[in-house]
């Protein structure tokens, strides 16, 4: 169901660990209290069991508030948690195979940090393009560069019905030029995971998104 209206999910999209157990639950659900409209788990160290456990916790809580809840590269730990989809980048498995194994009402988004690679997303049959990384960031060691906004922009004007949401050191005092290139939302790490009120770090950013959209019409 959330496949359909993914263009709406994405304005503040919360991308997060369950390293810190029953806490990650916790914040998450502040979070969300807070405005986020999707969460995505990107679990890198954990042990399966643990990121089994606390997921299938994420994934209720996400059920609770109707909100999509996806994956991060895993396709089995999408399956075995029963997520709304995944999120895969240019390296992992291809959007087209990924759709195969997850069927047709699973969300599958693609990360694009050119135009050389969002013409690759589009092709594999992508639901919405991660672009980035749009400023600097320490949250993901391999995202490279920070590439601006232009991106958004080039990517928007030439497939204009695809969803996009921007990502890589957004903050709320930096979204509004994200939205104003053309994105839909902002995908965030720490300007919420390493906030002091996650809720209220939430609701400036929804705050911001809202703002932005509105200047936009």
């Amino acid at each position: 169901m959330y496949r359909e209206r993914i263009r709406e999910y994405l304005q503040v999209y919360l991308v997060m660990d369950v390293s810190q157990g029953a806490a990650s639950v916790k914040l998450a659900e502040d979070a969300i209290a807070g405005g986020v409209t999707m969460i995505q788990l990107r679990e890198k160290k954990a042990k399966m069991s643990e990121v089994l456990a606390w997921g299938k916790e994420l994934r209720e809580l996400c059920r609770r508030e109707q909100i999509p809840f996806v994956v991060n590269d895993r396709i089995d730990l999408a399956l075995l948690l029963d997520a709304d989809g995944v999120h895969v980048g240019q390296d992992d498995i291809p959007g087209l195979e990924a759709r195969k194994l997850l069927g047709p009402d699973r969300i599958v988004g693609i990360s694009a940090g050119t135009m050389e690679e969002a013409e690759i997303a589009m092709a594999q049959g992508a639901d919405y393009l991660g672009v980035g990384a749009i400023y600097s960031t320490l949250t993901k060691g391999d995202a490279g560069l920070p590439i601006g906004t232009d991106l958004i922009t080039r990517i928007q004007e030439r497939w204009s019905d695809i969803p996009l949401v921007g990502i890589g050191g957004i903050t709320a005092d930096n979204a509004v030029p994200v939205i104003a290139a053309g994105a839909d939302g902002v995908a965030v790490v720490s300007a919420i995971t390493k906030a002091a009120s996650p809720k209220q770090a939430a609701e400036r950013l929804k705050l911001t998104v809202n703002k932005g959209i509105l200047d936009k019409k």
